[in-house]
């Protein structure tokens, strides 16, 4: 059985939560890594430092987005809750000048 075939069979077992033994398991391993490998090569990907800082600073990137739009929610909700006490009191207001006033 050529090794690549191995490998997707074990893939299979494995995603279908079958037990592997010791040895399959090292073969699965095995074939992950080369089906990495390729798939680096493909994409071009030759220097696994290279690729490690590009993730990482993408990762800084998304966190500082997180950051900011998190700060504009918290904003947005004070801004929300101001404007939901100015319309309770308006509401209060309103009500005051349209009831009947005691004579």
């Amino acid at each position: 059985m050529e090794l690549d075939e191995l490998g997707q069979q074990l893939h299979d077992r494995k995603t279908r939560g079958e037990i592997l033994s010791t040895e399959e398991q090292t073969q699965l391993e095995s074939w992950y890594a080369a089906q990495d490998r390729v798939e680096t090569d493909d994409l071009g990907l030759t220097a696994t430092t290279n690729t490690e800082e590009s993730l990482r600073d993408r990762i800084d990137s998304v966190l500082a987005q997180i950051a900011a739009v998190t700060r504009r929610i918290q904003e947005l909700t004070e801004e929300n809750e101001a404007l939901r006490r100015e319309i309770a009191a308006l509401h209060r207001q309103l009500a005051q000048k349209t009831s009947p006033q005691s004579i």
